[in-house]
């Protein structure tokens, strides 16, 4: 019997194409939500940036697992776990970046900031269009004196390895071939989800989970029934438990009446 479902947010409850959750997701939450079902937020984006879904989805959610599972708390605003970057590996990547052309986010609870901007980021910024979120070019002194969550690492994959052997105690997941989530070693969505779970006394046996992105494969790989959206990378479907329709396309509410949740 599923007791608890996490929702990956773009690409699987928002669509990249409209922008928008579709009206069958939102129906289909609210069923869970009437069932008792308890439902979760599992993303990438830091707090902030998701203070459009309580206000749209108003009390649906029981509990958010944010910064790719570096910061989860329910709905009351109760934090459940909390890990932030090492800080050793933030000072040793900062002297680095100092004479590179390298853009990096660095991204608080409330603040995300870049060291530069690039043109490999500008790309990315037009690739997103008009959802690119506004963001500032601040000092990386921040790291001494703020909590630094996550890092957003704007180079292709094959360009990773020098600075992560220069970081021991973190790793990357990538959501998308532009961005590396650069995250603490033993942090990740299943790590935030296997916290709330036992937060709420829910057993893994009992949780259900969607995803569309790279991020996302730990979650469907830990959940008992891991579903990825239709609109997913192959990485992702073929480690899935199921594959739905995409996400304009009824692929949550879809999902649900397969597994005859609803």
């Amino acid at each position: 019997m599923v007791k608890a479902i996490f929702f990956d947010i773009d690409g699987t409850l928002i669509s990249f194409k409209t922008h928008k959750i579709p009206q069958s997701t939102i129906k289909a939450l609210n069923e869970l939500h009437n069932k008792g079902i308890k439902l979760f937020i599992c993303t990438g984006r830091p707090p902030a940036d998701i203070k459009f879904l309580t206000k749209e989805l108003h009390d649906l959610f029981d509990g958010y697992i944010t910064l790719n599972g570096q910061y989860c708390y329910d709905k009351n605003d109760n934090i459940i776990h909390e890990q932030t970057l090492d800080k050793n590996d933030l000072t040793v990547l900062t002297d680095y970046f100092k004479d590179k052309d390298i853009a990096c986010g660095f991204i608080e609870l409330d603040y995300f900031y870049y060291n530069l901007r690039n043109q490999y980021l500008d790309d990315f910024d037009k690739a997103l269009g008009g959802t690119a979120p506004k963001r500032f070019v601040d000092s990386m002194q921040r790291i001494y004196t703020h909590k630094t969550y996550q890092l957003n690492l704007f180079l292709p994959e094959e360009d990773e390895a020098p600075i992560l052997k220069m970081m021991p105690n973190c790793r990357s997941v990538r959501w998308c071939p532009f961005v590396g989530d650069i995250i603490p070693k033993d942090g990740g969505k299943a790590t935030g989800i296997k916290y709330v779970l036992d937060y709420y006394g829910i057993d893994i046996d009992e949780c259900m989970a969607f995803g569309d992105g790279g991020n996302d494969k730990e979650m469907l790989e830990f959940a008992k029934i891991g579903v990825a959206m239709g609109n997913a990378s192959d990485d992702v479907k073929s480690i899935a438990d199921y594959v739905t329709t995409d996400v304009d396309n009824d692929g949550i509410l879809n999902a649900l009446k397969h597994f005859n949740v609803l």
